[in-house]
């Protein structure tokens, strides 16, 4: 889910926001097993913790497990889960282990680097997530922030919290 609005240049009030959020969760309709990425601590300066309240709100025991997109940084202690996202449960937090709980599930060939570096890169690289995203029978996983400006890649959240965040070392 995609949602752009401009209301003025001070943005959406907190409440337009949440609104906003649960008018698309409710598009997504009702599931039975959900799977929340949101951003770990590092990034609490967004809303990512709060859409991660609100999905936790709107979907209920059908959320299942929270895997913070920790990338390769340190897991968050009990008091940053409670601080980033008050009043979920702790129990539903998975530590990511970008080392143990990866599957690859596709490689990109080295030609197509090859060609998008304009030469500068030549290798494949195997697209790894969490074990969790592609066995844990989940019916929606929800990758949860705003799109911003990475010093790094160009983007944070969208699909770096499931390639970088949830992802192995090829990813990373």
């Amino acid at each position: 889910m995609v949602y752009a609005r401009i209301e003025d240049r001070k943005g959406l009030t907190m409440e337009a926001t949440k609104t906003a959020f649960m008018e698309g969760l409710a598009k997504l309709g009702r599931r039975e097993r959900v799977l929340l990425i949101p951003p770990d601590i590092t990034r609490i300066h967004g809303l990512g913790g709060m859409l991660a309240v609100w999905a936790t709100e709107f979907y209920g025991g059908a959320v299942k497990q929270i895997l913070p997109a920790l990338g390769t940084h340190v897991p968050m202690t009990p008091k940053e889960i409670e601080v980033m996202y008050p009043g979920v449960d702790p129990a539903l937090f998975t530590i990511h282990d970008w080392r143990n709980d990866i599957v690859t599930i596709g490689t990109v060939p080295k030609e197509f680097i090859e060609e998008v570096s304009e030469g500068k890169l030549s290798y494949e690289w195997k697209a790894q997530v969490n074990k969790a995203l592609v066995h844990g029978g989940f019916d929606l996983i929800l990758s949860l922030g705003q799109v911003v400006p990475h010093e790094v890649i160009g983007m944070a959240n969208h699909n770096k919290n499931v390639f970088v965040g949830t992802g192995g070392a090829d990813g990373i």
